[in-house]
């Protein structure tokens, strides 16, 4: 392959038809069905699939399948399939669902209001994880009209990521025929340390994830006739949550919830320190004076990737404060996040923190804990020689850099679906979601020229997988 003819190909393909196409995608507010229980009705999702599929069919690939696959209650899924020169396969993902719209946007911007800034791209869903769609068969046109070849290459694209993937493994069942058995799976959905280089992610954290309810009355009553003899709702939910967390430094207490990290791990989490510096938490958007719990970079790095931790990330009946009268509230309700470390069972750590939580109520309190549907991290394989080799010519091809290793701190349930369904497969995760791009939160944006670099990356990969596997 030409690179510097891919790189020209790229950038042509970027400018002039994908960011047209994703700013269309930006607008649509494609909010995933946990966020959206009314997606069908609504029709947003549907949209959204409509319009990748209509430019993947526009794109003059020889022998391209473009197909919506529809199943019974499930939301769709693109599903592209490109012959090659081989019929071994590769497997590409990407998803096209959202996150909610979160407040907090910047004047002149919001989560379905494209607007392009510079290298910016902002508004939702377009690095998390729009781009992935047309990324995917950029980057086999890219190879294609730079003189290279490629094995066959299917690309499946889903709408339910953002709710844990649900769908998904009953379109995989549906489809495990037509998919085959990969050699390389693609993941273009996950984040990079800086905007330099390729970064590659080692691992995935799992979640596991529900609401706290506390319920101390059956209505609520004046603060001052019962304060100080009825226990307020909230501080019970306090003592709850601190059998899980030592509030002081944040560990969780649970032993069942912590895992042994790889000694690799942790010499790929000091590279990467030694790269990053202080910007690994200088990135985020602190307040005047604030800072993270320890100074050691590689530990935090390792804090954010291996190990678990607890986030508050919703509440119920709160009043809003203008609304808040001197009333001793009959309930409090806490939606819970955890991260759990890569190789921790989801299932039996949402069991643990439920047996946890619910077991003895203080003072006879109604506490209960519903727990969502929990994801099991991934940790991936060692990368072949080939894989490895052609990882770090791919990043210094097109970034002039060479490619780092690192875990991130989210989950992406299709990859532990995947290496339990086919562990003989070589994993690629990536993605372009790096500093300040605050993917779910406010002000989220693409990287522009991240993308394309990566999309001639994935056009250099996938010639050299062929080339290995032949």
């Amino acid at each position: 392959m030409d690179a510097k003819k891919a790189e020209s190909f790229v950038e042509t393909a970027w400018e002039e038809s994908i960011l047209p196409a994703l700013t269309e995608y930006v607008r649509i507010p494609a909010k995933s069905p946990a966020f959206d229980p009314e997606w069908k009705a609504n029709g947003h999702l549907d949209r959204a699939v409509a319009l990748a599929a209509e430019w993947c069919r526009a794109q003059p690939i020889e022998g391209l399948q473009v197909e919506v696959i529809e199943l019974e209650g499930r939301t769709p899924l693109l599903w592209l399939e490109v012959p090659g020169e081989s019929d071994r396969t590769v497997v590409l993902y990407g998803h096209l669902d959202k996150q909610p719209e979160m407040t907090g946007w910047a004047e002149g911007l919001g989560p379905w209001e494209p607007v392009r800034r510079g290298d910016r791209l902002y508004g939702r869903g377009g690095a998390d994880d729009g781009y992935a769609a047309f990324a995917s068969l950029t980057a086999i046109r890219a190879l294609r009209e730079a003189g290279g070849r490629h094995a066959r290459c299917v690309a499946l694209i889903e709408a339910s990521e953002e709710s844990g993937s649900p769908d998904l493994p009953a379109h995989v069942e549906a489809l495990k025929d037509r998919i085959g058995s990969p050699d390389l799976v693609v993941c273009l959905d996950s984040g990079c340390g800086n905007y330099d280089q390729l970064w590659c992610t080692t691992s995935l954290r799992g979640m596991a994830a529900g609401t706290l309810s506390v319920d101390i009355l059956r209505e609520g009553v004046h603060s001052g006739d019962a304060g100080g003899l009825v226990p307020s709702s909230f501080r019970l939910a306090r003592l709850l949550l601190e059998r899980l967390e030592d509030s002081s430094n944040g560990r969780l207490r649970l032993d069942s919830l912590h895992a042994d990290i790889p000694a690799s791990r942790r010499e790929q989490a000091a590279q990467a320190a030694g790269v990053l510096g202080d910007t690994l938490w200088r990135r985020f958007p602190w307040v005047e004076g604030a800072h993270p719990a320890g100074e050691e970079l590689a530990e935090l790095i390792l804090d954010r990737t291996w190990r678990p931790s607890l986030a508050v990330v919703g509440a119920g009946g709160l009043p809003a404060s203008r609304d808040a009268g001197n009333v001793l509230r009959p309930r409090t309700e806490l939606k819970l996040s955890l991260r759990l470390p890569p190789t921790v069972d989801g299932e039996a750590a949402s069991a643990a923190v439920k047996e946890l939580l619910e077991s003895d109520p203080p003072q006879g309190a109604g506490v209960r804990f519903e727990a969502e549907l929990p994801a099991t991290g991934w940790h991936a394989p060692e990368l072949s020689p080939w894989l490895a080799e052609s990882v770090q010519a791919a990043s210094r091809e097109h970034f002039g850099k060479p490619a780092l290793f690192m875990g991130e701190g989210g989950t992406i349930p299709f990859m532990a679906m995947l290496g339990e369904q086919f562990p003989e497969a070589q994993f690629l995760v990536t993605g372009v979601l790096g500093p300040e791009s605050n993917a779910h939160g406010p002000n989220e944006f693409l990287h522009v020229p991240t993308a394309k670099r990566l999309t001639a990356c994935v056009a250099r990969l996938l010639e050299d997988h062929l080339r290995a596997v032949g």
